[in-house]
Protein backbone atom coordinates (compact mmCIF):
# COMPACT_ATOMS: atom_id res chain seq x y z
CA UNK A 1 0.00 0.00 0.00
CA UNK A 2 0.94 3.72 -0.87
CA UNK A 3 0.04 6.46 1.75
CA UNK A 4 0.63 9.76 1.72
CA UNK A 5 1.13 12.12 4.55
CA UNK A 6 2.38 15.81 4.26
CA UNK A 7 3.34 17.62 7.73
CA UNK A 8 4.70 21.14 8.04
CA UNK A 9 7.16 20.01 10.07
CA UNK A 10 7.87 16.84 8.25
CA UNK A 11 4.48 13.96 5.40
CA UNK A 12 3.67 9.42 4.17
CA UNK A 13 3.05 7.45 1.09
CA UNK A 14 2.90 8.96 3.78
CA UNK A 15 3.60 12.57 3.23
CA UNK A 16 4.82 14.89 6.46
CA UNK A 17 5.57 18.67 5.77
CA UNK A 18 8.05 20.99 7.66
CA UNK A 19 7.16 24.77 7.97
CA UNK A 20 9.54 26.73 9.53
CA UNK A 21 9.41 30.87 10.28
CA UNK A 22 11.02 33.35 11.54
CA UNK A 23 8.24 35.09 14.10
CA UNK A 24 9.24 38.38 16.20
CA UNK A 25 7.07 39.46 19.21
CA UNK A 26 6.67 42.84 20.56
CA UNK A 27 5.17 44.86 23.87
CA UNK A 28 2.52 47.27 24.33
CA UNK A 29 2.68 49.84 26.87
CA UNK A 30 -1.08 50.21 27.00
CA UNK A 31 -4.10 48.13 25.55
CA UNK A 32 -7.38 47.61 25.32
CA UNK A 33 -10.16 45.23 23.46
CA UNK A 34 -9.86 47.19 20.30
CA UNK A 35 -6.69 49.22 20.68
CA UNK A 36 -3.06 48.82 21.40
CA UNK A 37 -0.34 51.35 22.25
CA UNK A 38 2.68 49.98 21.17
CA UNK A 39 4.76 52.74 22.21
CA UNK A 40 4.16 56.34 23.59
CA UNK A 41 6.26 59.38 23.89
CA UNK A 42 5.98 62.67 25.99
CA UNK A 43 7.48 66.00 24.23
CA UNK A 44 7.06 69.32 23.43
CA UNK A 45 6.90 69.39 19.68
CA UNK A 46 7.59 67.49 16.41
CA UNK A 47 4.94 65.43 14.28
CA UNK A 48 4.53 64.97 10.66
CA UNK A 49 5.36 67.26 7.92
CA UNK A 50 5.43 65.25 3.83
CA UNK A 51 5.50 66.86 0.61
CA UNK A 52 5.38 65.57 -2.79
CA UNK A 53 8.92 63.77 -2.51
CA UNK A 54 8.78 62.89 1.06
CA UNK A 55 7.55 62.42 4.54
CA UNK A 56 9.21 63.35 8.02
CA UNK A 57 7.73 62.52 11.32
CA UNK A 58 9.70 64.57 14.16
CA UNK A 59 9.79 64.82 18.04
CA UNK A 60 11.27 67.96 20.18
CA UNK A 61 11.75 67.90 24.05
CA UNK A 62 13.68 64.84 24.29
CA UNK A 63 16.59 64.21 26.30
CA UNK A 64 19.27 62.01 26.15
CA UNK A 65 18.51 60.00 23.05
CA UNK A 66 20.21 57.63 20.97
CA UNK A 67 21.91 54.51 20.72
CA UNK A 68 24.42 53.22 23.20
CA UNK A 69 25.27 49.81 24.16
CA UNK A 70 27.60 47.42 26.31
CA UNK A 71 29.05 43.76 25.93
CA UNK A 72 25.44 43.09 27.67
CA UNK A 73 22.89 44.75 26.30
CA UNK A 74 22.03 47.49 23.37
CA UNK A 75 19.48 50.43 24.15
CA UNK A 76 17.72 52.90 22.12
CA UNK A 77 16.87 55.68 24.08
CA UNK A 78 13.66 57.87 22.92
CA UNK A 79 10.63 58.26 20.59
CA UNK A 80 12.24 57.77 17.08
CA UNK A 81 15.31 55.87 17.77
CA UNK A 82 13.37 52.89 19.57
CA UNK A 83 10.43 52.86 17.10
CA UNK A 84 10.77 49.76 14.65
CA UNK A 85 8.21 47.29 12.80
CA UNK A 86 6.64 44.62 14.16
CA UNK A 87 6.12 41.68 12.36
CA UNK A 88 5.02 38.28 13.41
CA UNK A 89 3.70 34.74 12.63
CA UNK A 90 1.38 32.34 14.45
CA UNK A 91 -0.50 29.45 13.54
CA UNK A 92 1.00 26.96 11.33
CA UNK A 93 1.62 23.83 12.67
CA UNK A 94 2.71 19.92 11.28
CA UNK A 95 0.23 19.05 8.63
CA UNK A 96 -0.69 15.61 7.45
CA UNK A 97 -2.53 14.27 4.18
CA UNK A 98 -5.12 12.19 3.98
CA UNK A 99 -6.01 9.31 3.30
CA UNK A 100 -3.43 7.36 2.52
CA UNK A 101 -2.62 6.70 -0.93
CA UNK A 102 -3.34 2.85 -2.25
CA UNK A 103 -0.52 1.14 -4.25
CA UNK A 104 -2.61 0.02 -6.97
CA UNK A 105 -5.21 2.45 -7.73
CA UNK A 106 -3.60 5.77 -7.31
CA UNK A 107 -6.00 8.54 -5.82
CA UNK A 108 -4.69 11.72 -3.83
CA UNK A 109 -3.98 13.09 -0.45
CA UNK A 110 -5.02 16.72 1.38
CA UNK A 111 -3.78 19.14 4.22
CA UNK A 112 -3.82 22.19 4.60
CA UNK A 113 -2.51 24.76 7.27
CA UNK A 114 -3.35 28.12 8.90
CA UNK A 115 -1.26 31.22 8.95
CA UNK A 116 -1.73 34.14 10.70
CA UNK A 117 0.64 37.03 9.68
CA UNK A 118 0.20 40.62 12.08
CA UNK A 119 2.18 43.56 11.03
CA UNK A 120 2.26 47.39 12.07
CA UNK A 121 3.92 48.81 9.16
CA UNK A 122 2.12 51.05 7.21
CA UNK A 123 3.32 49.51 3.76
CA UNK A 124 2.15 46.20 4.57
CA UNK A 125 3.87 42.42 4.58
CA UNK A 126 4.21 40.26 2.28
CA UNK A 127 4.13 36.42 3.00
CA UNK A 128 6.66 33.63 0.72
CA UNK A 129 6.82 30.03 0.71
CA UNK A 130 9.55 28.11 -1.00
CA UNK A 131 11.36 24.39 -0.19
CA UNK A 132 14.45 23.21 0.76
CA UNK A 133 15.52 20.59 -1.84
CA UNK A 134 13.88 20.31 -5.12
CA UNK A 135 11.61 18.07 -5.38
CA UNK A 136 10.26 19.08 -2.11
CA UNK A 137 9.21 15.72 -0.77
CA UNK A 138 11.47 13.17 -0.63
CA UNK A 139 12.42 9.69 1.17
CA UNK A 140 15.86 8.30 0.40
CA UNK A 141 16.48 8.72 -3.22
CA UNK A 142 12.87 8.64 -3.91
CA UNK A 143 10.83 11.61 -4.52
CA UNK A 144 7.81 12.68 -5.27
CA UNK A 145 7.83 15.94 -8.38
CA UNK A 146 6.92 19.05 -7.37
CA UNK A 147 3.83 20.39 -9.55
CA UNK A 148 3.98 21.75 -12.85
CA UNK A 149 1.52 24.16 -14.23
CA UNK A 150 0.69 23.45 -17.62
CA UNK A 151 1.58 27.62 -18.18
CA UNK A 152 2.74 30.71 -16.99
CA UNK A 153 0.10 30.85 -13.85
CA UNK A 154 -1.56 28.12 -11.60
CA UNK A 155 -3.35 25.61 -12.61
CA UNK A 156 -7.15 26.54 -11.64
CA UNK A 157 -7.49 22.40 -11.27
CA UNK A 158 -5.12 20.23 -10.10
CA UNK A 159 -4.27 17.72 -12.86
CA UNK A 160 -3.05 14.16 -12.22
CA UNK A 161 -2.48 11.67 -15.26
CA UNK A 162 -2.25 8.04 -15.19
CA UNK A 163 1.81 8.30 -15.39
CA UNK A 164 1.98 11.43 -13.19
CA UNK A 165 3.03 11.68 -9.13
CA UNK A 166 3.51 15.16 -8.16
CA UNK A 167 3.03 17.52 -5.13
CA UNK A 168 1.12 20.81 -5.35
CA UNK A 169 -0.08 23.52 -2.56
CA UNK A 170 -2.66 26.43 -3.05
CA UNK A 171 -3.14 29.32 -0.96
CA UNK A 172 -6.30 31.46 -0.01
CA UNK A 173 -7.21 34.24 2.39
CA UNK A 174 -7.72 37.68 2.01
CA UNK A 175 -4.40 38.40 1.16
CA UNK A 176 -4.09 35.46 -1.27
CA UNK A 177 -1.43 37.17 -4.13
CA UNK A 178 -3.04 38.46 -7.15
CA UNK A 179 -1.86 34.73 -9.31
CA UNK A 180 -3.50 32.99 -7.10
CA UNK A 181 -7.02 34.55 -7.49
CA UNK A 182 -9.21 33.19 -10.15
CA UNK A 183 -12.31 34.48 -12.65
CA UNK A 184 -14.29 30.77 -11.93
CA UNK A 185 -12.02 29.18 -14.79
CA UNK A 186 -8.82 30.50 -14.91
CA UNK A 187 -6.11 31.86 -12.52
CA UNK A 188 -4.22 35.25 -12.50
CA UNK A 189 -7.37 36.77 -13.40
CA UNK A 190 -10.21 38.38 -11.97
CA UNK A 191 -10.64 38.85 -7.92
CA UNK A 192 -12.62 35.72 -6.79
CA UNK A 193 -10.76 32.85 -4.38
CA UNK A 194 -12.19 29.71 -5.13
CA UNK A 195 -11.12 27.40 -2.81
CA UNK A 196 -9.08 24.46 -3.86
CA UNK A 197 -8.12 26.01 -6.80
CA UNK A 198 -4.89 27.93 -9.05
CA UNK A 199 -1.97 25.10 -8.11
CA UNK A 200 1.33 25.32 -7.81
CA UNK A 201 4.40 23.81 -7.01
CA UNK A 202 7.22 24.23 -4.87
CA UNK A 203 10.27 26.15 -5.56
CA UNK A 204 13.91 26.78 -3.46
CA UNK A 205 13.09 29.86 -4.52
CA UNK A 206 10.70 32.08 -2.62
CA UNK A 207 7.21 32.77 -4.31
CA UNK A 208 4.97 35.26 -2.85
CA UNK A 209 1.46 33.84 -1.88
CA UNK A 210 -0.07 37.13 0.30
CA UNK A 211 0.90 41.14 0.69
CA UNK A 212 -1.20 43.83 1.51
CA UNK A 213 -0.50 47.33 1.67
CA UNK A 214 -1.89 48.43 4.99
CA UNK A 215 -0.90 47.90 8.58
CA UNK A 216 -2.89 44.77 9.93
CA UNK A 217 -2.05 45.09 14.29
CA UNK A 218 -3.32 43.67 16.10
CA UNK A 219 -5.86 41.64 14.32
CA UNK A 220 -3.45 40.66 11.62
CA UNK A 221 -4.34 38.56 7.67
CA UNK A 222 -4.91 34.44 7.68
CA UNK A 223 -3.40 33.13 5.03
CA UNK A 224 -4.37 29.14 4.60
CA UNK A 225 -1.99 26.62 2.34
CA UNK A 226 -3.58 23.66 0.77
CA UNK A 227 -1.36 20.62 0.18
CA UNK A 228 -1.87 18.53 -2.28
CA UNK A 229 -0.23 14.96 -3.48
CA UNK A 230 -1.47 12.87 -6.65
CA UNK A 231 -0.28 9.36 -7.80
CA UNK A 232 -1.63 8.11 -10.73
CA UNK A 233 -2.89 4.61 -11.32
CA UNK A 234 0.15 3.58 -13.31
CA UNK A 235 2.96 4.99 -11.34
CA UNK A 236 5.33 2.54 -9.28
CA UNK A 237 6.17 4.69 -6.14
CA UNK A 238 8.03 2.94 -3.86
CA UNK A 239 6.10 2.66 -0.93
CA UNK A 240 7.29 4.58 2.90
CA UNK A 241 7.18 8.06 4.25
CA UNK A 242 8.24 10.91 1.90
CA UNK A 243 9.15 14.23 3.75
CA UNK A 244 9.26 17.57 2.41
CA UNK A 245 9.88 21.18 4.48
CA UNK A 246 8.63 24.61 3.18
CA UNK A 247 9.74 27.69 4.60
CA UNK A 248 7.24 30.16 5.21
CA UNK A 249 8.72 33.90 5.27
CA UNK A 250 7.06 37.62 6.41
CA UNK A 251 8.27 40.61 4.94
CA UNK A 252 7.62 43.94 6.55
CA UNK A 253 6.99 46.57 3.37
Amino acid sequence: MREILVTTLSAFILTPFALLSLSLAAAQVMQSGSYRIQSDSINIGGGFSTSSNYELESTGGEVATGESSSASYQLKAGYQQMQEVYIALSGFGSVTLTPSIPGISGGFSNGSTTITTVTDSSSGYELLISSSVSPAMQKGSDTIADYVPAGAVPDFSFTTDAADAHLGYSPEGADVAVRFLDNGSSCGVGSLDTTFSCWDGLSTTPVSIASRTTANHPIGSTTTVHFRVGVGGSVLQPPGTYVATTTITALPL
